[in-house]
């Protein structure tokens, strides 16, 4: 386990490295003309690491773009909502309007991926909260599951079907997933916690994966993206 005073902040130049492939090989990335031709992936840009994640989402073949308004979701083919406050963020979504928004097209079948106070943002349930925010997600998140900033943390975290070894996480006063619903499933634990789970449409995250140069995550969501805008 790492502690968070160790880990590369927010615009460090590590974080825009490649991503290592297993045997220590350097990926590809894609090229101008695969992104072009690739899904356009939003990311909600309101608060959080949104350069971080949109690199990754470039890096993992898609075309990125910032979401701030509600116009902005008609050009998205999938939606990233990224770590935060949660209640800050819902208070920004709500004064954008983009709260009914998001849960418009979610509902329509867009394809979220939800990363920290991104995961409460999307869960039908939030331990402590009077009510839920999105609800696209069936699940119950708990907030500030493991404490205080002081107590956040890096871990390796299996998951289930991700090739290429545990993946490295940092959780930064990070919530927990307390129990999901019909069509979740659970892909990762730490310390008996759910902090990693799926549907056909969403994949969450308690955990900050834009903050190391593993892109794994990212790709599994693009392909989602994929499948989605194919189907």
């Amino acid at each position: 386990m790492t502690r968070i005073h160790d880990l590369p902040r927010p615009g460090d130049p590590a974080l825009r490295e490649p991503a290592r492939a297993p045997g220590g090989a350097t990926s590809v990335r894609p090229t101008p003309a695969e992104i072009a031709l690739g899904p356009t992936i939003g990311v909600l840009g309101v608060q959080g690491d949104v350069s971080e994640h949109a690199a990754a989402l470039e890096r993992a073949g898609a075309r990125a773009v910032w979401v701030r308004r509600p116009e902005d979701l008609d050009a998205v083919d999938g939606l990233v909502l990224p770590g935060g406050e949660s209640t800050t963020l819902r208070r920004l979504l709500d004064y954008e309007g983009l709260l009914d928004a998001i849960r418009r097209r979610g509902s329509e079948g867009m394809p979220v991926f939800g990363t920290c106070a991104g995961a409460i943002l999307l869960a039908t349930e939030v331990t402590g909260a009077p009510v839920p925010h999105l609800s696209l997600v069936p699940m119950t998140v708990a907030r500030n599951a493991y404490g205080r900033q002081r107590e956040s943390f890096a871990a390796d975290i299996d998951v289930a079907g991700l090739e290429g070894g545990p993946l490295h996480a940092v959780f930064i006063r990070a919530p927990v997933i307390e129990d999901v619903g019909e069509g979740v499933r659970v892909l990762a634990r730490e310390g008996g916690e759910i902090v990693l789970a799926e549907s056909e449409r969403a994949l969450v995250a308690t955990f900050h994966p834009e903050l190391t140069p593993d892109d794994r995550l990212h790709r599994r969501f693009v392909a989602k993206v994929r499948a989605a805008r194919s189907a």
